[in-house]
């Protein structure tokens, strides 16, 4: 049977109810891979299949309402079912659907975004940014990234200063280079990386990697200071920069100590390096911010930027090339022989320009800062008391709380038990998506969330929670 025939056109699909699950499931398994996932896994339980959604909430094919406390994958900043979005990708594909920004040309809705971020990105110190390179995601962004770094070097005179150096457990995207920047050992098990002159650090986990007793500043000065200890074991002269994200994401929310990034600025400074702030979760908004290096107030040289500046509604990254770097490039570059197609898309940038009107009339980056952030961290706060939960903790709308198996020695459970996916199977269950890393549940809400939603949210967690601790007594690993 072709399958195919069982779905209704997209034209007439508009609710859950009329969507064929198992049909869908069916052409899903047969011709769609996807991104991080066992595909031998997912053919045999089926894919869940999202439909519709609106505000914080999504709907799937059986009609499920479910609390989104992800943003899709941390970048539905704006919400779902934003009409103003909707319009301005409508009215630019009416006008300049597409043009490339090769051979000397360039379109208004690029210019004008340009423009519009270098107004939004605040100068600290001695670094301002004013120019703008386009990319369609985070992870093209960084491959950027590192073509500037390496050519800004060549340019000074310095081309020996190639190794970038970056931390275990970060994620920096996906491509050959992303991949490589980034500490995630399961990717660079798979095709041989990282690639030459990238090397990595430790994390600053202070629950993981603390020594008994050591205060949170004392462990920030001490995990910064592993980059001054990389940095003499290459030798200065051949390091080119250093990059970080301001909160490791898709990491399990790890938030550095305050102490840590002065002391990361200060390293910097002294060794000249360059300074990478990949902010393609933690800007636009998400830590209460425009751009987080603001809230930290450190002097990155590049900005890695993405998702939440279209709030997902439209790929878009891109990166914030601060002063000292541009001028290398622009007066003594000649061509940089880097871009890409889609750099600078009409469509996208203008949808990116209603999204950041559309937060600046509602105050969404102000609302984290004085209102909602501080609200989600209280009520964070209490979910310590549960059995479970050894430690939780936010910075702005960014959440992370660590499952433990005994709270008063913090011995974690045996990793092949993977309780967090035990625990992220009880979300699901109960309308809530919350993403397990390890046995660390995180969440990134919309960044409209209300303070109702906020109590609905945490109410769903406690719920999972309770079911995760029931399930894991009723298997007897617990008292």
């Amino acid at each position: 049977m072709n399958t195919s025939t069982l779905i209704a056109p997209p034209a007439l699909v508009r609710r859950a109810e009329q969507q064929d699950t198992k049909a869908i499931q069916a052409l899903d398994s047969a011709h769609y891979m996807h991104p991080f996932t066992d595909h031998a896994g997912l053919a045999e339980r089926g894919a869940r299949v999202i439909t519709h959604a609106d505000n914080i909430y999504v709907w799937d094919s059986e009609g499920q309402k479910i609390l989104d406390a992800m943003s899709g994958l941390w970048c539905v900043n704006a919400g779902y079912g934003r009409k103003e979005l909707a319009d301005a990708a409508y009215q630019q594909l009416m006008t300049l659907p597409f043009y490339n920004s090769f051979f000397n040309t360039t379109n208004v809705p690029a210019v004008r975004l340009a423009s519009k971020l270098a107004a939004l990105a605040p100068q600290v110190g001695d670094r301002k940014f004013e120019h703008v390179f386009f990319s369609s995601s985070g992870s093209e962004s960084n491959d950027t990234n590192v073509r500037m770094v390496r050519r800004y070097w060549d340019l000074l005179g310095q081309p020996q200063r190639k190794v970038i150096i970056s931390r275990h457990n970060a994620y920096h995207g996906s491509t050959m280079a992303g991949a490589s920047l980034g500490g995630m050992s399961g990717m660079h098990a798979q095709g041989d990386l990282p690639i030459p002159n990238i090397t990595h650090i430790g994390q600053p986990h202070h629950w993981e990697n603390a020594k008994p007793g050591e205060s949170k500043a004392d462990f920030g000065l001490r995990a910064a200071r592993w980059l001054e200890e990389k940095i003499l074991d290459i030798g200065a002269h051949k390091v080119a920069a250093f990059i970080a994200e301001p909160v490791q994401g898709a990491g399990g929310v790890i938030i550095p100590p305050a102490s840590y990034w002065p002391e990361i600025q200060r390293i910097v400074d002294q060794y000249g390096i360059l300074l990478i702030s990949d902010e393609v979760i933690c800007a636009f908004g998400r830590l209460g911010h425009w751009f987080a290096y603001e809230k930290f107030g450190y002097q990155p040289d590049l900005i890695t930027f993405a998702k939440g500046v279209t709030s997902g509604y439209i790929p878009l990254g891109g990166v914030m090339v601060g002063n000292r770097v541009a001028e290398v490039l622009i007066e003594k570059g000649g061509e940089f022989n880097h871009g890409y197609t889609y750099s600078g898309h009409p469509v996208a940038c203008a949808v990116a320009l209603a999204n950041l009107e559309l937060m600046e009339r509602e105050r969404l980056p102000g609302r984290v800062k004085d209102d909602t952030g501080p609200y989600l961290a209280e009520r964070f706060e209490e979910l310590k008391h549960h059995p479970l939960v050894g430690d939780a903790e936010t910075c702005g709308f960014v959440a992370g709380l660590v499952l433990v198996k005994n709270k008063a020695t913090r011995e974690m459970f045996d990793p092949d038990l993977a309780v967090g996916m035990v625990c992220r199977r009880h979300c699901f269950g109960n309308g809530l998506i919350m993403r397990a890393v390890g046995d660390r549940m995180i969440i990134a809400p919309p960044l409209v969330m209300t303070r109702a939603q906020i109590d609905e949210m945490v109410a769903l967690i406690r719920r999972c929670l309770d079911a995760t601790l029931d399930e894991l007594r009723g298997q007897g690993l617990l008292a």
